[in-house]
């Protein structure tokens, strides 16, 4: 990582030297716009609309239009403001950490400690994980002045940028104002349901589908041109609408108690990480029923329907009982290539 900014952090007489770095990035795949006839790249000049002539970035200032009279700001006087040279992350006040709403929350930044000790930086740290606060401080960063939360994650401090309190919009409905009656049988059913979905956060079970699909999209049209087909490489997609779910819930207990026996009865969509952690497990099994489970996959009819139906149809299986005892311990082989397809 590549510092973005250097500064201080200073509360009382106590200042711990920084350097700041970006602690999240994007992932999406990068696209660029082209012309459908020709595929040409489509691309964005910066041109003056008085003399007509393409503007590099450094003959670029920026100005304030009021109606009346336009006022520019060049790049000198944006530096010349007293806020933009301060290089201090001033702590204004400790304050508990469940006090800080996530709506306020925007950007996220690492810092590490810059002087030649990590004592201060150590102390900062191990005080607020201790005392259970966060510290709100006041710093400047890109021509802006910004409210941020101070906090540990791990051993790391960490800054998140808080929006101003007028940038947060105010949410009034005029549905909820209404007076709405909930039953203590919906609740207690609502209450069902979410016990049934109930887990521990792992960010790592998720995936971004869309970017997965987009990349197998981009590999695929690599390797076969324009004559790709879609359906061949994405499988045909059932219709949403086909089981009548997703308009108005008529029925809302009704809705609710389907729900809770779904999940109960395992038709929770998991993860899909957690399938391919399912997968791998079920593949780790003993060394001894793999070779069984190989010779097995020979003979799919036999696997299929159980031995004892036809017990003298089949002189083989007989003769082959360990195989035979094996199958019925171990995922039929029509199911084994979940795992491998996932990884694709």
């Amino acid at each position: 990582m590549r510092s973005i900014w250097k500064g201080a952090i200073t509360f009382g007489l106590v200042n711990v030297p920084v350097k700041l770095y970006s602690a999240t990035e994007d992932h999406d795949v990068s696209l660029h716009q082209v012309h459908d006839a020709d595929g040409g790249r489509i691309r964005y000049q910066r041109k003056c609309e008085i003399c007509g002539k393409v503007v590099d970035y450094e003959h670029i200032d920026k100005a304030y239009d009021d109606g009346d009279r336009t006022v520019v700001i060049t790049g000198d006087d944006l530096k010349s403001l007293p806020e933009e040279r301060s290089r201090e992350i001033d702590v204004l006040e400790f304050v508990p950490s469940d006090q800080v709403d996530p709506i306020m929350l925007d950007r996220s930044y690492f810092l590490e400690p810059d002087g030649t000790s990590p004592k201060a930086y150590v102390l900062l740290r191990r005080t607020l994980e201790e005392t259970d606060r966060t510290a709100i401080v006041h710093f400047s960063l890109r021509q802006k002045t910004r409210l941020a939360a101070l906090r540990v994650r791990g051993d790391v401090l960490m800054l998140q940028t808080l929006l101003w309190d007028d940038e947060v919009r105010e949410a009034r409905f005029p549905a909820l104002e209404k007076q709405t009656r909930i039953s203590d049988k919906e609740l207690d059913m609502s209450s069902s349901l979410v016990d049934s979905l109930s887990d521990d956060f792992e960010p790592a079970d998720f995936s971004d589908d869309y970017q997965e699909e987009l990349r197998q999209l981009i590999d695929a049209k690599l390797e076969e041109g324009e004559s790709l087909d879609t359906d061949t490489t994405f499988g045909e997609r059932p219709d949403d609408d086909d089981d009548g779910e997703g308009g108005e819930v008529i029925d809302l207990m009704e809705a609710l108690r389907r729900s809770v026996e779904t999940n109960r009865s395992g038709g929770r969509r998991k993860p899909a990480k957690k399938a391919a952690a399912s997968a791998s497990a079920a593949a780790e099994k003993p060394a001894a029923k793999k070779p069984a489970a190989k010779k097995q996959a020979a003979k799919k009819p036999a696997a299929k329907k159980p031995a004892a139906k036809k017990p003298t149809a089949k002189k083989p299986a007989a003769k082959k009982k360990p195989a035979s005892t094996a199958s019925e311990n171990e995922p039929a082989p029509e199911n084994e290539p979940a795992p491998e397809k996932k990884a694709g």
